[in-house]
């Protein structure tokens, strides 16, 4: 080849390169609280995401575009959560992962109808968003499933008296949560003695856990967030080191043991995914996790991770004429870090729940 020839080849590999770098990226939102007392959720959810599609970029993109990821707070208002929304909505994004918290998600659903823009929830549970036919996608089981593995948990380690300290700052999730334990714990002879709400600005939690205490409870279970759970343990060790304490799967990010400490030794609690699991591909997802973030990822960015996972599969493989909304229901099951992912006509799927007990700073199955 002379070296004009060779030199024509460079400048043609150039400008097709250069073609390619200018292609508009594939933009996909994300949406969640990521200020406010549900921020750890947010968080965990927003890196999971970002894994899943750096995952993507580094193999080339989606169909050879890079993937652009816009993230948005809600805050803890449903003003603020409209607003983000918007601006994902007008910045013309394919579909949006989010939001973390029921009470959010009540707020965005009917939004993104009117818009006719996919929402998918790695982690909403309140069992009234089951069996719609909207625009709404979840990744994780219902309250109603999770409540009654955790009552029957409770019921076969003897605990049948129970006090509970509800946070209301997620008041979709806490009462549909609450309200299914309830019926299935009575259902099986269990009985709660004492109920109480709280909000994450409550000053002190010392005086709601002796009034729970001074029912004689056999155990006690804590419907909140990461941060709040770890207080109300502190506060429960201060006046009873023995009692059995139990956690929902709100609680369930890093910051509950951080945070903690050996104040949740021993806490039950319900996770959506197997903590024991050592296959290549979940074990490969733990280390890139702890790399980036520096620390062991939580279920909330494991749902994550799947959220993003299906979701880019979902635009690499449908046909150009095919809604998302169809393409999601009709092209599973989708190959999540831990089994597969297939959603029903009303964008709901199944999952695999165990109960979990904090050992040693670190999550086990219980037997």
């Amino acid at each position: 080849m002379t070296f004009a020839a060779r030199l024509g080849a460079a400048l043609a590999a150039c400008i097709l390169l250069a073609g390619c770098m200018d292609r508009e990226p594939v933009r996909i939102g994300f949406i969640g609280e990521l200020t406010g007392p549900s921020a750890d959720l947010g968080e965990a959810g927003r890196n999971g995401v970002m894994l899943a599609i750096d995952q993507y970029n580094s193999s080339g993109g989606l169909n050879g575009r890079r993937i652009e990821l816009l993230v948005r707070d809600t805050g803890n208002t449903p003003d603020s959560a409209i607003k983000a929304a918007s601006e994902l909505r007008d910045a013309k994004v394919l579909a949006v992962i989010g939001p973390m918290t029921g009470t959010t998600a009540k707020t965005l659903v009917p939004f993104h109808n009117a818009a006719q823009l996919v929402l998918l929830s790695p982690s909403v549970t309140a069992t009234q968003f089951a069996g719609n036919d909207d625009y709404f996608f979840r990744l994780s089981w219902t309250t109603r499933d999770d409540a009654q593995v955790a009552a029957a948990h409770c019921l076969a380690r003897g605990i049948k008296r129970l006090g509970a300290a509800v946070n209301m700052d997620n008041h979709t999730f806490a009462t549909s949560w609450m309200g299914e334990f309830k019926q299935a714990f009575e259902k099986g002879g269990g009985q709660i003695l004492a109920m109480q709400h709280f909000h994450s600005a409550d000053e002190s939690l010392l005086r709601l856990v002796q009034k729970l205490l001074a029912s004689h409870p056999d155990g006690l279970v804590f419907v909140a967030n990461a941060g709040d759970s770890a207080r109300l343990a502190q506060q429960t060790r201060k006046l009873n080191p023995r009692i059995p304490l139990l956690a929902t799967e709100w609680a369930g990010t890093e910051q509950l043991i951080e945070l903690g400490g050996s104040t949740v030794e021993g806490m039950t609690i319900l996770m959506q995914f197997n903590v024991e699991d050592r296959s290549p591909r979940y074990t490969d997802f733990q280390q890139r996790y702890m790399k980036r973030f520096g620390r062991l990822p939580g279920a909330p960015s494991i749902l994550a991770h799947d959220a993003g996972t299906v979701l880019l599969d979902t635009l690499a493989r449908r046909q150009d004429n095919a809604s998302l909304k169809t393409a999601l229901t009709e092209l599973g099951p989708f190959e999540g870090l831990q089994g597969s992912i297939q959603f029903d006509r009303y964008g709901d799927t199944r999952r695999t729940a165990t109960m979990t007990e904090i050992r040693n700073s670190r999550l086990i199955r219980t037997p």
